[in-house]
């Protein structure tokens, strides 16, 4: 049957090629009749094959596609280094559109700009990335929880009205002084005094609610308040943005009656009519199985109809785009799954166009003037003393101490994407001059860069308001295990060998276990729900080993920077994590480069080059326990399973130097909390020739009896090595055996790799 098919495949392709080669010959025969037939030289077919890549390359839809690479990689490099130092990620992307704009690219690389960016491909990079912010404002109405409005409505309601009357008014004022002199010619001044109002009023929700989450403030009651005060800001602004535009468009107050008009009317038919429809959608087709592609239509209708519809109006596209996020379901489950769908397309393909098409406007080279920059101090001091000493007071007024009040004030004055997006708006209604555009996106970077380090400030020197403690377990004067964990399995692990380490001694110790899921993934409701997921096999764990812990769930835009500063800042006395693998593990580059012997690893290849990082890798670690390694200043343990079993009763420790002997202190805990037998194996006669380290195995002898054991010989085959269920070991003997004999290492069972 095998013979038979093959024969029939070749039958097909030998026929099939013959055939077409006849007809190709017989079309031959009629072109030389028709046409006048020209033999290219390879000279001539050469030229003809460039003059092609040449024309593909000036092609529309080959611009936009190199322009969207460029833009994903510039951007993404400038969001990790921002991460770096402290600074939300959207701040890095912002700064990439200015370098890839006329302010650095094109001033300094004019050709490589010319190519990248010509004059004529603007038009439609400016569509897709309107596009990505209809999609994106359509997440930020999903994303607003309006039930915390409803929880904590009287205070949100003073301080986020507060922090947007004053910076308004500060603004209008300015707006006054600088009317003359900033002002394009054939704006009013009502129009340009509402607009330079508007822009010093905004605050930028995603970016505050994404800082409240890296901090850990998500379940305080302050973090609480100013997710919602930015919850009751965003709706404000984004409600007085769309009158502005109606101003403006219309050109009087009286004309931009009807707008107004229109627009509430539309607004009234979203709420009574229309939510009510899509509620009943949502509550029948809530899962990810029964959201099928007729169902998620409707939706997406509902976005594209409503922008519409407001564009037409005259309050502007994402105007519409914000409500239908609104409006959408109010069932958790449906908008976390329609968030997750919407969200990856928009913020890391689209949203970038977005940024780097403000870059493109934005010419800081036009700043050339003293007076230029006088105003753009200006506007920054405005806009800080507006938003933030005016949100800070009010929060002040309405019962909050200082350290909450200043710390609402500096996340409120954090305004980021949303402002950009509002400053776009008045760029294209021609509110705004090129010189005006230029100072307030300055504006709006540093007073969102300078967010993170003001709070550091204020928690510095004043003192926070005391929150009750988590899982009500104190940590003072007692013996806490930090575990840090990503995939649940680890987890569980960590916390069945914390338990070991402390459980006849519960009421003197503490067992916290860490979790932090990229800050991206992260929104307002699929919050709950991750930690659910991610915990739940450490609850079941924690109740069968009945050994109370304290979760703590937080997002992060750096994992290992995080875990490092919470083990080294609060009062743990140990950390243990599993261990990551590489990325090149299991794959064909994997296999060429050797991710876990003695051969090059291409993640090495930079820091080689660059003289930080051996070319050859000579520890087995991977990347991440490499800098906590160097990063954790506590006792810190490291985990390599090859599949622990439940119940350990053996425990081989190999002792290669007297530097080993702290793991006295975790021998003396695992035999008196759990009972297990160590067996010492003393690698270079080291226990023999101490007298101290003898003296100390005796008193563990004698307190725990059958319980330790020394073994001056080497183990003769794996079976030997295969009867013990973990290996307890330190850093430095676990890197002299590694490099002795990297074979001999597979037959071990898991290792516990300690650092003092």
């Amino acid at each position: 049957m095998k013979l038979r098919s093959i024969l029939y495949y070749l039958f097909i392709i030998g026929g099939g090629l013959a055939l077409g080669y006849w007809i190709i010959l017989s079309g031959g025969n009629i072109e030389s009749n028709t046409t006048l037939k020209q033999v290219a030289s390879e000279g001539s077919a050469w030229q003809h094959f460039v003059e092609g890549i040449q024309t593909n390359l000036a092609y529309p839809a080959a611009i936009l596609l190199l322009q969207i690479i460029a833009i994903i990689l510039v951007a993404r490099f400038f969001g990790i280094l921002f991460r770096r130092i402290g600074q939300p990620s959207v701040i890095g992307e912002i700064v990439a559109g200015i370098v890839l704009g006329p302010s650095l690219l094109g001033n300094y690389f004019p050709e490589v700009s010319a190519f990248l960016f010509p004059v004529e491909s603007l038009a439609n990079l400016g569509v897709v990335s309107q596009l990505g912010l209809v999609l994106f404002m359509f997440v930020v109405g999903m994303e607003l929880d309006l039930k915390i409005l409803k929880n904590q409505a009287h205070d949100a309601v003073v301080i986020s009205h507060a922090s947007i009357i004053f910076p308004f008014l500060l603004g209008m004022s300015l707006a006054y002084f600088i009317f003359q002199q900033t002002a394009p010619p054939d704006i009013s001044f009502l129009s340009y005094a509402l607009f330079i109002g508007i822009s010093m009023s905004i605050t930028a929700f995603p970016v505050l609610a994404r800082i409240v989450q890296e901090r850990g403030m998500t379940k305080t009651r302050l973090g609480s308040i100013a997710i919602t005060c930015a919850a009751a800001d965003d709706i404000t602004a984004w409600c007085l943005l769309a009158a502005v535009i109606a101003v403006v468009k219309a050109g009087s107050l009286a004309s931009a009656g009807y707008t107004i008009l229109f627009a509430t009317a539309y607004v009234v038919l979203m709420l009574r009519f229309v939510r009510p429809f899509l509620q009943r959608i949502g509550d029948l087709y809530s899962s990810k199985e029964r959201l099928s592609k007729p169902v998620v239509g409707i939706f997406f209708l509902t976005l594209l109809i409503s922008a519409w519809t407001t564009e037409i109006i005259g309050i502007h596209a994402l105007f519409g785009a914000f409500m239908a996020g609104v409006i959408m379901p109010a069932n958790v489950s449906f908008r976390n799954i329609f968030i997750e769908k919407v969200e990856d397309v928009s913020q890391v393909l689209l949203l970038p166009l977005f940024f780097v098409f403000t870059g493109l406007r934005t010419q800081i080279g036009l700043l050339n003037e003293p007076g230029l920059w006088q105003i753009c101090a200006l506007v920054i001091v405005i806009a800080v003393v507006g938003k933030f000493i005016g949100s800070a007071i009010s929060a002040k007024f309405v019962g909050q101490n200082w350290h909450s009040s200043l710390t609402i004030g500096a996340l409120m004055n954090t305004r980021g994407l949303m402002e950009l997006v509002a400053l776009n708006i008045g760029y294209d209604l021609g509110v705004l001059t090129a010189e005006m555009f230029a100072i307030l996106v300055l504006m709006a970077l540093i007073t969102t860069f300078m967010t993170g380090p003001a709070l550091d400030l204020i928690n510095r020197f004043f003192e926070p308001e005391k929150e009750v403690e988590e899982a009500g377990i104190p940590m003072k004067n007692k013996y806490n295990i930090l575990i840090s964990f990503g995939n649940p399995n680890t987890g569980k692990v960590l916390l069945r060998l914390a338990n070991m380490l402390t459980k006849k001694s519960i009421n003197t110790s503490t067992i916290s276990a860490l979790h932090l899921s990229p800050g991206n993934d992260l929104n307002q409701f699929n919050t709950e729900e991750y930690e659910r997921e991610n915990f739940s096999l450490l609850d079941r764990e924690s109740e069968l080993l009945d050994q109370p812990y304290r979760p703590i769930f937080r997002g992060t835009d750096d994992i290992e920077e995080d875990i490092a500063q919470m083990a080294n800042a609060d009062d743990y006395d140990l950390l243990l994590t599993g261990m990551g693998q590489s990325v090149y593990e299991g794959t064909l580059l994997g296999r060429i480069f050797g991710f876990t012997s003695k051969m090059i690893n291409p993640e090495r290849l930079y820091g080689t080059l660059t003289g930080k990082e051996n070319l050859f890798v000579s520890d087995f670690f991977d990347d991440r326990t490499k800098n906590l390694i160097k990063t954790v200043n506590i006792p810190y343990g490291i985990l390599i399973d090859k599949g622990l079993p439940e119940n350990i009763n053996r425990i081989l420790v190999p002792i290669n130097s007297l530097s080993d002997s702290f793991l006295l202190v975790y021998i003396h805990k695992l035999i008196q909390n759990s009972g297990v037998h160590i067996t010492l194996w003393d690698l270079n006669d080291t226990i023999k020739t101490s007298l101290e380290l003898k003296e100390a195995v005796r008193s563990i002898d004698h307190a725990a009896p059958n319980h330790i054991a020394v073994q001056y010989d080497m183990f003769n085959s794996s079976t030997e090595l295969q009867y013990f269920e973990l290996m307890l070991s330190s850093l430095t003997t676990w890197k002299d055996l590694f490099q002795k004999d990297e074979e001999w290492l597979r037959d071990i069972p898991s290792v516990l790799i300690l650092k003092a």
